[in-house]
C-alpha cells in the first residue's frame, strides 16, 4: 500500500536506501505465462470437406476436394494426427462412401470438441501441479479414419473426435465385423464423459520417451499414462480391463512375468480380447498397476511421478528395474 501524505518526509530518505539497494540486485523477469494451444478448427473443415465430397459423385474430384478443404487446410496436429495413423485423404474418401450411417451418426456428436475445450484449462492446471515440468501443451481435436481416438506425436495431444466424442448412439452396423465389435463395445462406454482423462493420458505420453519394441517396454508406458491420468483426473477409462484387471490380478501378474520379453504385443495390447470375457488391452492394466504400485512404496510421490513420467521408454534395462523397485511381478 502507498504511505499516507504526513508519513511521506519520514519515509523517503529510508526509500531511497532501499532503491538504491535494489539497484544493485539483478532483477528477474516474471514467468511468462503458459500458452496452452487448444483447437477444433479441423473438427469444422472436415465436415465442410464431407459435405462436398458427398455433393459429388466422381472418385477424382472426391478427393480432390477432401484434400483441399481438409488436409490443406489442416492445423499441425491433424498433420502430426495424420502421420501418428498413417491416414491419407484417399483413406478418408474411402471411409466417407462406405460407412454413411456412421458419418450420420456421429456428426452431431462431435460438437462435443468444442464443449469440451473447457475443460482443457483445468485438466492441464491440475497436471502441471503434480508435474510442473510438464511445460506447454499443445491439444487438437480432430477427426480420423476410426483408427484411433487419441494418441501423441511431435509433442502434441491429438484426439479423433469421431470416436472420442461417441456414445451408445453411433452406428457401427456398416462396419466390418472386427471393427464393429470393437468400437460397439467402446461407445457403450460412453467415451466422450472421459474426454479429460484421455487427455491427460495423451499429455503423458508427450513427454514420455519412445518405447522400445519390447513388450514390457509398452505396457509400462501405457499403464503410467493411466496412472498418471488417474492423478490428475481422479478417475480412469471406463473401459472393460479396468475392471477386469484387478478381478484376475494374479493370473495376469503370472502370465506377464512370462511374457514380458516378447517382442509381440498380442494379446496385451491392441489386438483385441484374449479370455473369455472379450476383454482388450488388459496390458494397460498391468502397466498401471505396476506404476501404482511403485507411487505406493515412494516417500516423495512429486518424484515418484517425475521419474515415472520421465523414464527412458528405450532402454528395456531401465524399465525392469522400475518395474522390479515397484515390487509387482516380485
Amino acid at each position: 500500500m502507498f504511505p499516507r501524505p504526513a508519513l511521506l518526509a519520514a519515509t523517503t530518505t529510508a526509500a531511497l536506501a532501499l532503491t538504491a539497494c535494489a539497484a544493485r540486485q539483478p532483477v528477474e523477469a516474471a514467468p511468462a505465462a503458459i500458452q496452452d494451444v487448444v483447437s477444433t478448427v479441423d473438427v469444422d473443415h472436415f465436415w465442410e470437406a464431407y459435405d462436398a465430397v458427398r455433393a459429388t459423385t466422381d472418385p477424382a474430384e472426391q478427393l480432390a476436394r477432401f484434400q483441399a478443404l481438409y488436409v490443406d487446410r489442416g492445423t499441425p496436429g491433424l498433420h502430426s494426427f495424420m502421420r501418428a495413423r498413417r491416414y491419407t485423404a484417399q483413406g478418408y474418401v474411402d471411409a466417407i462412401r462406405d460407412y454413411p450411417r456412421f458419418w450420420a451418426s456421429v456428426r452431431p456428436l462431435t460438437a462435443r470438441a468444442r464443449e469440451a475445450v473447457a475443460r482443457v484449462a483445468p485438466t492441464l492446471e491440475r497436471f502441471r501441479a503434480l508435474y510442473p515440468r510438464l511445460g506447454t501443451a499443445e491439444v487438437y481435436f480432430t477427426v480420423g479414419a476410426l483408427n484411433s481416438s487419441g494418441t501423441a506425436l511431435d509433442g502434441r495431444v491429438l484426439l479423433g473426435a469421431e470416436l472420442a466424442t461417441g456414445d451408445e448412439q453411433v452406428d457401427v452396423s456398416e462396419l466390418p465385423p472386427k471393427l464393429r465389435a470393437g468400437l460397439g463395445a467402446y461407445f457403450q462406454s460412453r467415451p466422450h464423459e472421459g474426454l479429460d482423462v484421455l487427455i491427460a493420458h495423451e499429455a503423458v505420453h508427450t513427454r514420455q520417451k519412445v518405447p522400445a519394441d519390447v513388450l514390457v517396454d509398452q505396457v509400462v508406458y501405457e499403464g503410467v499414462a493411466d496412472f498418471v491420468a488417474e492423478q490428475v483426473t481422479g478417475r480412469l477409462p471406463a473401459l472393460a480391463y479396468v475392471t477386469y484387471g484387478p478381478q484376475h490380478d494374479a493370473e495376469l501378474r503370472e502370465r506377464f512375468r512370462e511374457a514380458q520379453d516378447s517382442t509381440r504385443f498380442a494379446p496385451w495390447l491392441w489386438s483385441g480380447p484374449d479370455n473369455a470375457e472379450g476383454v482388450a488391452d488388459l496390458g494397460y492394466y498391468v502397466g498401471y498397476a505396476i506404476a501404482r504400485a511403485y507411487h505406493a512404496k515412494a516417500p516423495d510421490k512429486q518424484a515418484a511421478l517425475q521419474r515415472m513420467i520421465e523414464l527412458d521408454y528405450a532402454d528395456t534395462a531401465a524399465v525392469k528395474t522400475f518395474v522390479r523397485e515397484s515390487g509387482y511381478l516380485e
